[in-house]
């Protein structure tokens, strides 16, 4: 079910939006010149709008891709056919995908920019982002600057069937109180645990049960799987969650969940089929480490007060 578990010590003090629009200033002139322009189908170059603007489209999809040449055709050539078939049966839907280029060395852009050339810039934009920053850097980029009333972060492997976005639409759908219209549905593996189990070395699986004692001792409660890279926000509680994010790397989600927790953004956990694709960018044993290093120092930097969450709505 729903799960909006508040920790009212840790979420900071009070304030008004002004939080928010100055996190988009600092943002802004963190973003290089290049960063804020995609090209169209024909090679024009127009900026990209803001998050801040109201929505235009029923739904964006961000990818956050790094190195993944090989791997973004199959799962965009899924995702494209899913969505123009959907809008073909209700021409009222309205998409993008916005492919974000996390600094790779290979021709993801340039695999990127042919579905642009085949669907054209309403539909298809590459962000190429000049460096790598990291996946949650990377889909942070890319939701700043999307138009859709519905934002999902699917991954570049498509380890995750994208027709199964019907699945996280129905959980937002299903949660009845939004407050300021903010609310999440999380894509999760937690029912595919047993199955993992099995497949996996014992150390593997030692690792993956510290992982989630950490996520829950730090952070996160309520939440089975909170790495799952296939997630639906609200615009309003994509603005909100992304603009108090400090964490750029692997630990992002835990951070993000944590934030939306605080806020007491409601979040659900749904059900997705999930098959582990060839080729994963985590290196087992020194990300399990990094990540675990990245939960202690994101408790520590709010328990300390280095951290602070704006807030609106009084937590307190």
């Amino acid at each position: 079910g729903a799960s909006a578990v508040s920790h009212p010590a840790l979420c900071g003090a009070a304030c008004s939006s002004p939080a928010v629009m100055m996190w988009f200033v600092k943002t802004a002139s963190t973003r290089h010149e290049k960063e804020k322009h995609f090209l169209t189908a024909d090679g024009k170059e127009e900026s990209f709008p803001s998050l801040m603007d109201p929505p235009s489209l029923e739904l964006s999809v961000v990818v956050p891709s790094y190195n993944e040449e090989l791997r973004l055709p199959v799962m965009m050539d899924e995702a494209m056919e899913y969505l123009e078939k959907r809008q073909k049966e209700n021409p009222s839907f309205t998409y993008e995908v916005i492919v974000v280029d996390d600094g790779s060395k290979d021709k993801t852009t340039e695999v990127a920019m042919k579905y642009t050339k085949k669907y054209g810039a309403q539909k298809v934009r590459v962000l190429t982002l000049v460096k790598n920053r990291g996946k949650g850097g990377a889909v942070r980029m890319g939701t700043l600057s999307c138009r859709g009333r519905l934002i999902l972060m699917a991954d570049a492997d498509g380890a995750t069937k994208f027709a199964d976005i019907e699945k996280v639409e129905e959980g937002l759908e299903s949660i009845d109180e939004k407050p300021d219209n903010m609310a999440i549905s999380c894509g999760s593996r937690a029912h595919l645990e047993k199955e993992s189990v099995a497949q996996r070395s014992l150390f593997r699986t030692f690792l993956m049960y510290g992982f989630h004692f950490l996520v829950w001792f730090f952070c996160v409660r309520g939440i089975k799987d909170t790495q799952c890279g296939f997630k639906l926000f609200t615009r309003e509680a994509a603005l909100k969650t992304f603009s108090s994010l400090h964490v750029e790397r692997w630990a992002f989600d835990v951070e993000l969940l944590f934030i939306a927790q605080c806020f007491e953004i409601p979040v659900v956990e749904v059900a997705v089929n999930w098959t582990e694709i060839e080729g994963s960018k985590l290196v087992p044993f020194w990300s399990w480490l990094q990540m675990g290093r990245d939960l202690v120092l994101i408790r520590l930097r709010y328990l300390t007060g280095a951290w602070r969450l704006e807030s609106e709505r009084k937590t307190q």
